[in-house]
C-alpha cells in the first residue's frame, strides 16, 4: 500500500542518486556538537547560558543518522555519525528512500508497499551480533531520539492474513535489538503499539535476552502526539538499573504509565548495578521489524530524521537541548 506523500509515482527499484554522494551538513548542526564542540558554542544566544552547563554528549552517542551522509560508493546505505561507525541499510528502496523535506534537507521515507517483503524500512542485522554496537551490552541505560513525520495511513493493513480489514497492532519507529533477536525482539524501542486495545506512543525495554519486557505508554492519544504531516521530536530513555523509563515530545516529558506491575526486568536482589545482557545487539531496526528483510511487521508510513542512539539516559535538560539543536 502506498501512502499519499505527494511525491507522485515511485520507482519499483531505484538505481543511483549520484548527487547524494556529495551531501554534507553545515558544521553548526548537532553532528558537530556531538563530535566535540560545546553545546553552548552552537546554540542561539538566548539559549547559551542554559546550554553552557550541559556536558558534551560525544562519548555517549553510539549511533546517529541524519540521512545526509550516504556511504561512499553505496548510496543505498547511510553512514553513522556516532562513535560506533555502524552503517545502516536503506532496505528495499535504496537511495530513493533519501528524500528532501524543506529545511530538514534529506530525510528517510519509510512505507508499506504492495508486494511481499518489499516494505521500505532501514537498519542493520547480524545473527552473530553487531560488535560496533557493543556499548549496548552490559549497559545501565539507553536513550533513543529522533524526528518523526506521519505521511500516510497508519497502522498499515496486515499482510499474510485472509481478513482484508486486519491491521498491524503497532507502528515501528526505532529500536536496538536484543542479543538473541530474530529481527523483532528489542532491548530498547520507540514505537506506537496497542495497549489494552488502544494505540499509544511507548518506550518498550527488555533488560535480559529472552526475558520479559516492560512498556511505558503515553497517556495522550497518539494522533495528537504525532499529527499527520507534522515533524515531531520524540525521545525515550531506559534506566536498566532502576527500571525507570521516560518519554519526551519536543523536549518536554510525556506523562504516562507502566503496563506491567511487579519486577519484569528482574531488578530485585544482587548483583548490583543491574545491566543488560552481555551480548552484542543483533542490530538496529527503523520503520518496522526484520531489517534483514526476511519478513515484514509493523511498517511505518512516515519520514524520519536525526535518529540518535545513546548508551545512557539523558536528563530533562538534555532532552530539551537535543530537541532545540536538531530543530530545523
Amino acid at each position: 500500500m502506498t501512502p499519499p506523500d505527494g511525491r507522485g509515482p515511485r520507482p519499483a527499484r531505484p538505481d543511483h542518486e549520484e548527487t547524494d554522494m556529495r551531501i554534507r551538513r553545515t558544521p553548526a548542526l548537532l553532528t558537530t556538537v556531538l563530535l566535540g564542540a560545546s553545546l553552548a558554542a552552537v546554540a542561539a544566544p538566548a539559549q547559551a547560558s542554559a546550554q553552557a552547563s550541559v556536558p558534551h554528549l560525544r562519548k555517549d552517542l553510539v549511533a546517529h543518522y541524519d540521512f545526509d551522509h550516504p556511504v561512499h560508493g553505496d548510496p543505498a546505505r547511510e553512514r553513522d555519525l556516532g562513535r560506533s561507525g555502524t552503517p545502516i541499510d536503506l532496505v528495499n528502496g535504496g537511495a530513493a528512500m533519501r528524500v528532501r523535506d524543506g529545511a530538514r534537507r534529506h530525510v528517510v521515507q519509510l512505507r508499506q508497499n504492495d508486494g511481499a517483503d518489499d516494505d521500505w524500512k532501514a537498519g542493520v542485522y547480524s545473527a552473530a551480533g553487531v560488535p560496533s554496537l557493543r556499548a549496548f551490552a552490559s549497559a545501565r541505560g539507553a536513550t533513543l531520539t529522533g524526528w518523526f513525520k506521519m505521511t500516510g495511513v497508519n497502522p498499515s493493513p496486515k499482510t499474510g492474513t485472509a481478513d482484508p480489514d486486519d491491521e498491524y497492532n503497532a507502528i515501528g519507529l526505532s529500536g536496538v535489538l536484543t542479543g538473541d533477536s530474530d529481527g523483532h525482539a528489542v532491548r530498547a524501542l520507540l514505537e506506537i503499539i496497542d495497549v489494552d486495545g488502544e494505540l499509544r506512543v511507548v518506550a518498550l525495554g527488555r533488560r535480559v535476552d529472552g526475558g520479559t519486557s516492560q512498556t511505558f505508554a503515553a497517556h495522550q492519544d497518539w494522533r495528537s502526539i504525532l499529527p499527520q504531516n507534522t515533524w515531531v521530536h520524540l525521545a525515550a530513555t531506559f534506566d536498566y538499573d532502576t527500571g525507570e523509563m521516560r518519554l519526551y515530545k519536543n523536549g518536554e516529558p510525556l506523562p504516562g504509565f507502566y503496563t506491567r506491575s511487579g519486577d519484569p526486568w528482574g531488578l530485585e536482589g544482587a548483583p548490583e548495578p543491574d545491566v543488560t545482557s552481555a551480548t552484542d545487539p543483533r542490530g538496529i531496526k527503523i520503520g518496522g521489524s526484520f531489517p534483514q528483510d526476511g519478513a515484514e511487521a509493523n511498517p511505518c508510513n512516515c519520514r524520519m530524521d536525526d535518529l540518535m542512539f545513546l548508551d545512557r539516559t539523558i536528563t530533562d535538560r538534555e532532552a530539551r537541548l537535543v530537541y532545540r539543536i536538531t530543530r530545523r
